[in-house]
């Protein structure tokens, strides 16, 4: 195969009592495989940047070139359109850093998130958002996203469209991510889940906005459910035991996961577009490298005088020479 894709959605154990697989093992998988790129989206934190960053530091030693898209999967309530935000339920949206101005801005979303709008989650406001835009790329995330929830309301078609149009890609996955839609009646099958992801392909079609095919990745591997259900079970979930299959794919899997979109538009979501995605962001450090002490003005000199005057009173002026 001469391309590999992108996965665009990871959830390291960063994403507490969630995910179980550290970043490194994700980026050396991805290294290994070939893949140019590989984000990490942890729930609400950005805590896995630093590592991600040694992770990648040694891959490019042992001959790999393979960037981090740093981002977080963010849990957002719309306080614009409905003022009452307060304890409504949060929708996921994908959110990555394509430069230097959009981590920042990422930093400052995390940050404010967590002191302001926390009620049980980190959440961040449409108007918060629209305040720090600049430099992200926003995806339309996974079933918990808004754009998958109002299909599955049935909203009319400008609906969805107006929706669509607030994000920079738009995000199908494997139906075996929402298999348990199917498990809690909501859904009649896995066509309807099928049809799910037709309906955001032809918007993706409609409005000229990239759809990529992504894993909401929680685990290394498929028999790594294990040990997530074990954290599910302390939580307390009745349906812990029964995993979706959220492992890291290959190219090859994730193109099988969607072969019912015909072989050119798998193509497409699978790999031209998730690497679109990754072009668009750059090859970044997500803390500079080096010391940066404080630079106190004349703090410098103040300590040298103090000093020198101590020294006086204890040895005599002019200081001994051994002094």
């Amino acid at each position: 195969m001469e391309k590999e894709r992108v996965e665009l959605h990871i959830h390291t154990k960063m994403s507490a009592m969630d995910g179980v697989t550290s970043v490194t093992d994700f980026i050396n998988r991805a290294a290994q495989w070939g893949h140019p790129a590989i984000a990490v989206t942890d729930h609400g934190v950005v805590q896995a940047f630093p590592e991600a960053m040694q992770a990648i530091e040694q891959s490019r030693k042992q001959g790999y070139g393979i960037k981090v898209l740093y981002g977080m999967e963010a849990y957002y309530v719309d306080d614009v359109a409905n003022q009452d935000h307060a304890h409504r339920r949060p929708f996921h949206l994908t959110i990555l850093a394509r430069d230097r101005i959009g981590l920042k801005n990422l930093y400052q979303l995390v940050s404010w998130s967590h002191l302001h709008t926390f009620d049980r989650k980190p959440r961040i406001t449409t108007s918060r958002l629209l305040e720090h835009r600049e430099g992200l790329l926003l995806g339309s995330a996974c079933a918990q996203g808004e754009l998958y929830r109002a299909i599955m309301d049935g909203r009319p078609w400008e609906e969805l469209c107006a929706i669509s149009r607030f994000y920079d890609f738009l995000e199908i996955q494997p139906l075996g991510n929402n298999e348990f839609m199917m498990h809690c009646g909501y859904v009649s099958g896995e066509e309807q889940l099928r049809e799910f992801n037709r309906t955001i392909v032809r918007l993706g079609e409609e409005l000229n906005i990239p759809v990529c095919a992504t894993g909401d990745v929680h685990f290394l591997d498929s028999e790594d459910a294990l040990t997530r259900c074990i954290l599910m079970a302390a939580q307390d979930y009745a349906d812990a035991s029964r995993q979706p299959p959220l492992y890291f794919r290959s190219t090859r899997e994730m193109l099988k996961a969607f072969a019912y979109l015909g072989e050119e538009k798998a193509y497409e979501v699978v790999v031209e577009n998730t690497n679109r995605i990754a072009d668009q962001i750059e090859d970044m450090e997500p803390i500079p490298v080096g010391m940066f002490y404080p630079h106190l003005g004349d703090a410098e000199e103040q300590l040298y005088g103090l000093v020198r005057s101590r020294a006086g009173e204890l040895y005599g002026d002019p200081l001994p020479p051994w002094c």
